[in-house]
């Protein structure tokens, strides 16, 4: 029993001591097994990642990033494209109706949208939380405001952005981005809309998607040659961000975030360069980027600068600017780059080109058109010639119009080329010699000429008199005394015995008096009053006033014939008899044609319709009015078909009857003998006057009709306004 007491005991203290020494081992070997646990754990972790790497179906790791997939396409990350266009001459429109298309074929839904059909007030709010971008194409207008079409919406934007009750964060969410549309050669306010509405949006938290573009008309600082290439550029990048955030791409921060806390999407090494580049690019794109990045550093900065080191700050910032402008002008195809390798851009661009022989003309060089007239396919049918040869005797089927200079200064609302032509204030685009424009001006009219033979009504006489132009009306469109050559464009014409009518719309008061002398002078006179000037030609130049007077200061030194054209636009022009009076008292000029505006159809670069057209009797009176406040002007003619007279200085009233008229071939003669003197031997507009017929004379019962030629009525037919 003693042993078995013992046995017992020993048996139950043998448990506890293999344990404790059990223990005591693993304790002492912990370092072993730590290691081994590591080395383990490693093995797997390498091995997941390899077969991660190599895609490998059997793992559990492809199904997880298949649902993950699943996920990512199921959510919808921008629901459409709302596109808002401001347009007043339909460009912006093409350009919003172009982008729609395009977004629709990636996929993505489109909405093109009128700001005056859409009110912001009620809607725009909506737009930050149904996952749509919204992109905002605006021109702008006259002296830098929105177009008719986006009034409403600029002003409401503008004022909700300093408005307390909507807050600053009341478009937070909203996706935007903004393609304004200018012409640069409108310094003060070149593309003012679109800036606004970019600044606007954001102040209200709006969060841009990109970097506002800018588009110009004047393909001489276009960046991309055309306001078209322009925004064809601007698109593609659009197109590709609008891909980027269909996928829920975020756009990668440039550290300016701004809460103004760190940002944990780093640059990668690999893309510095570029995305250095792509900052440099929106210096140059948008002047609001570099307005937020300042209120950014403003919000950042935690430091305090001494006054004695703000300017040296100041200075080193501006330096930079400046600096990295330069870098990035000298990599542009733009301005700079011409200029300094003495290369200058044609001013046809190919978009214009196609407008303006869709419209009949007959493009010369890169500058330059002629245009047949339809009073000169009148008179080769014996329907009659237009008032200029009703009152200067002009053979309009021998006249020639065109012009040297497409590009114009004003964008006046009764243009009949619907404001198609480049405008500018100052030549800077290549240069044709006056030669080659004269030579294929006079070759395609030609042409233009013989496409008339063998067609019923036209007289054979004629047809072969047409061949061989006679007059040519410097009236086309345009400019024509922008172009740096005109005076030997004027002499070459004179030297084929082609007499010249040149026309200028009163902005070039130098350029006139270098003019060498033309058969006859004519300056546009479309309003008296200066607020009337701007509202009817809309001119380009700031100091438009002072160059109009100058101009008809100008006029009145001249010494061969000179005219005032004045255009009528009905409850626009007509109320300012004496301002007219003070202007022909300034200019003295010999003659002065009224006529009542033309309408050209509608067009959404001007406000005209057939209400502002005055009646021939309208016209009637107001001449007869003017005409009793000047004392030594008289009505001399009249052309009730094109809804003009002619007021006449009474110099050219001799013994009781009117020489109005031009001796063409007294007038080669005199500018001949001129030329030869080198310009000593000068004449008066006195010395090659004709006598006015006396159908053409104001009263008689032809209404300045031609007897010689038959009147021809259209009925039911579309009327053809072209013509000078």
């Amino acid at each position: 029993s003693v042993w078995s007491l013992y046995f017992e005991s020993t048996y139950r203290k043998l448990p506890h001591a293999l344990t404790e020494s059990y223990l005591m081992s693993v304790w002492s070997n912990r370092l072993y097994l730590y290691s081994a646990a590591a080395l383990v754990f490693g093995i797997w972790l390498s091995l997941k990642m390899a077969l991660k790497k190599v895609n490998c179906p059997l793992l559990m790791s492809h199904l997880h990033s298949s649902v993950k997939k699943d996920d990512r396409d199921a959510v919808v990350h921008v629901s459409g494209v709302k596109i808002f266009y401001g347009s007043q001459t339909g460009t912006a429109k093409a350009f919003a109706k172009e982008l729609s298309e395009e977004v629709k074929a990636s996929g993505i839904p489109a909405e093109v949208i009128d700001m005056k059909d859409y009110d912001p007030d009620d809607q725009l709010a909506d737009e930050c939380t149904n996952k749509a971008v919204c992109v905002f194409l605006v021109a702008t207008y006259t002296d830098g405001q929105p177009t008719e079409n986006a009034e409403w919406f600029c002003k409401w934007l503008e004022e909700a952005s300093t408005d307390f009750r909507y807050g600053k964060t009341y478009l937070k969410g909203l996706r935007y981005a903004v393609f304004g549309l200018g012409n640069s050669v409108y310094v003060g306010h070149y593309n003012t809309v679109g800036k606004n509405v970019d600044k606007w949006l954001w102040m209200l938290s709006g969060m841009r998607i990109m970097t506002r573009g800018e588009g110009d008309c004047n393909v001489v600082k276009s960046r991309n040659g055309s306001i078209q290439a322009d925004f064809l550029a601007w698109k593609v990048k659009f197109l590709n961000r609008l891909q980027a955030l269909a996928k829920g791409e975020k756009k990668t921060c440039s550290g300016n975030c701004k809460t103004g806390g760190s940002c944990k999407n780093k640059r990668k090494e690999g893309h510095e360069q570029e995305e250095e580049e792509e900052e440099e690019e929106d210096l140059m794109e948008s002047s609001s980027d570099e307005e937020e990045s300042g209120l950014q550093d403003e919000k950042k900065s935690g430091s305090v600068v001494d006054m004695e080191d703000l300017g040296n700050i100041m200075s080193s910032v501006k330096k930079a600017k400046v600096r990295l402008y330069n870098d990035q002008l000298s990599k542009m195809n733009g301005l700079k780059k011409t200029e300094d390798e003495g290369e200058r851009r044609e001013m046809i661009t190919p978009a214009l080109r196609e407008a303006l022989t869709k419209q009949g003309y007959k493009l010369i060089g890169s500058h330059s058109g002629v245009k047949l007239c339809r009073w000169t396919k009148s008179m080769l049918r014996g329907r009659g010639g237009c008032y200029k040869h009703t009152f200067y005797g002009i053979e309009s089927h021998r006249c020639m119009e065109t012009t040297p200079s497409l590009a114009c200064a004003n964008k006046c609302v009764f243009c009949w080329r619907h404001h198609t032509n480049p405008v500018g204030t100052e030549w800077r685009w290549k240069m044709d010699p006056a030669e080659t424009i004269l030579q294929d001006a006079l070759e395609k009219h030609q042409n233009m000429i013989r496409q008339f033979r063998g067609v019923p009504g036209v007289k054979p006489d004629r047809y072969e008199e047409g061949l061989a132009v006679k007059h040519c009306a410097l009236s086309l469109v345009g400019e024509p005394i922008m172009y740096p050559e005109i005076n030997t464009f004027i002499r070459l014409l004179h030297s084929h015995h082609i007499s010249s009518f040149l026309v200028t719309n009163a902005q070039f008061p130098q350029e006139i008096r270098s003019l060498v002398p033309v058969t006859q002078l004519y300056v546009s006179v479309d309003a008296s009053t200066k607020d009337s000037l701007k509202k009817i030609d809309r001119p380009l130049f700031k100091d438009f006033w002072p160059r109009f007077l100058d101009s008809l200061r100008a006029l009145g030194e001249k010494r061969q014939r000179t005219v005032y054209r004045l255009t009528l636009v009905k409850s626009w022009n007509v109320e300012e008899m004496q301002a007219y009076s003070e202007l022909i008292a300034l200019g003295q000029p010999d003659f002065v044609e009224v006529k009542g505006v033309t309408y050209c159809g509608e067009s959404s670069a001007s406000s005209l319709t057939m209400a502002n057209v005055p009646w021939h009797q309208e016209v009637v009176a107001f001449v007869q009015q003017l005409t009793d406040m000047l004392p030594q002007y008289e009505i001399a003619c009249e052309h009730e078909h094109s809804n003009c007279l002619l007021i006449a200085h009474t110099k050219f009233k001799v013994d009781g009857e009117w020489w109005t008229w031009i001796d063409y071939e007294r007038f080669q003669e005199l500018v001949q003998a001129h030329e030869e003197s080198g310009g000593q031997q000068s004449f008066s507009a006195l010395d090659y006057i004709a006598k006015t017929p006396s159908w053409a004379l104001f009263g008689a019962h032809e209404q300045g009709f031609d007897p010689a030629d038959t009147r021809f009525q259209r009925r039911n037919k579309t009327k053809d306004i072209s013509g000078c």
